[in-house]
């Protein structure tokens, strides 16, 4: 008899934006549409429902004992380093007899770059000139982890690298500097006439929101540069693809997960606090389970605990 393949749960980060959240339940319901073959389910570790421990209930009520888990995250910050790994942890406890593997987030990945360069085609859509005139701004969502700060910082390098632009600058739209209205103001001294401010986000929500919003209020201070918005990556074709090749590796074992400049394991500057420090799952109010307890997590080949 062959072995069924690992289920795939989708962890999210979860958004009081309700139309965020039906996109991340609309996506993991497309994943399920694609592959029939797979046990397909997914849930958010805080504010949106299904709440992840749901999820892993509706696997195992589908008699699923093992799952391989992606977390729908472009960067590897605190929630995909720590709370995720942990709420996993506590449905092991849940469920007894249940595994799982755990992948990588999702980003930079080539084909999430050309996604993010097609929002910027359609940004400029019906302007003229050449994109040696155009600086793009990245939004990244924000970190108190830099690890995962660097990341978007590199996300924008390989966007800029071998594809005209007449650069490619970094800003944040929470938790860490610089703020869009800086960035803007950044490119403007660079002397960029012409901006696109392109958000690192799968999908719509409270901060994508935010961002358009800041650059709207930055242009209409600036009438003599052009500024334009670009739109978030959304549930494009290569982002289901990515999903199932993370899924792959993480059933492989094939995670590659850089533990380099992880705050939870190597003392950074201004951040040796945060070195061995426990990991526990958020509080999800849409679960029904009390307990709270403590995971451990084996971050690329290395065993460390952390909390977010």
């Amino acid at each position: 008899m062959t072995t069924p393949p690992p289920a795939l749960l989708i962890a999210g980060h979860g958004t009081r934006d309700e139309a965020g959240a039906e996109a991340f339940r609309d996506f993991v319901r497309e994943l399920g549409r694609r592959h029939p073959e797979l046990p397909v389910a997914g849930g958010f570790i805080e504010l949106s429902p299904p709440p992840l421990g749901e999820a892993v209930a509706d696997l195992v009520d589908r008699g699923v004992r093992r799952f391989a888990a992606v977390p729908l995250m472009l960067v590897s910050a605190g929630h995909a380093k720590g709370d995720i790994p942990a709420a996993l942890s506590r449905e092991k406890e849940r469920h007894p007899g249940i595994s799982y593997t755990y992948g990588r987030p999702l980003g930079p990945h080539p084909a999430l770059l050309n996604v993010l360069e097609r929002r910027l085609e359609e940004a400029l859509a019906g302007t003229s000139g050449e994109r040696s005139d155009v600086t793009v701004l990245l939004v990244g969502r924000g970190s108190t982890d830099p690890d995962a700060n660097a990341e978007v910082h590199k996300a924008a390098r390989l966007l800029w690298e071998g594809r005209g632009w007449a650069g490619v600058e970094t800003a944040f739209v929470s938790l860490a500097a610089p703020d869009v209205p800086s960035g803007l103001d950044r490119c403007a001294r660079l002397g960029a006439r012409r901006i696109v401010v392109l958000p690192y986000f799968l999908f719509t929500g409270i901060l994508p929101d935010r961002v358009r919003r800041q650059t709207e209020e930055w242009a209409a201070a600036h009438p003599d540069l052009e500024v334009r918005s670009a739109d978030v990556i959304g549930p494009e074709p290569e982002l289901l693809d990515l999903v199932m090749e993370r899924y792959a590796e993480a059933v492989k074992g094939d995670l590659r997960m850089n533990c380099d400049s992880c705050v939870y394991r190597i003392a950074l500057p201004g951040f040796e606090d945060k070195v061995g420090l426990p990991q526990q799952p958020h509080f999800h109010p849409d679960d029904d389970g009390h307990d709270h307890g403590h995971g451990h997590h084996q971050h690329g080949g290395h065993s460390h605990s952390h909390a977010h």
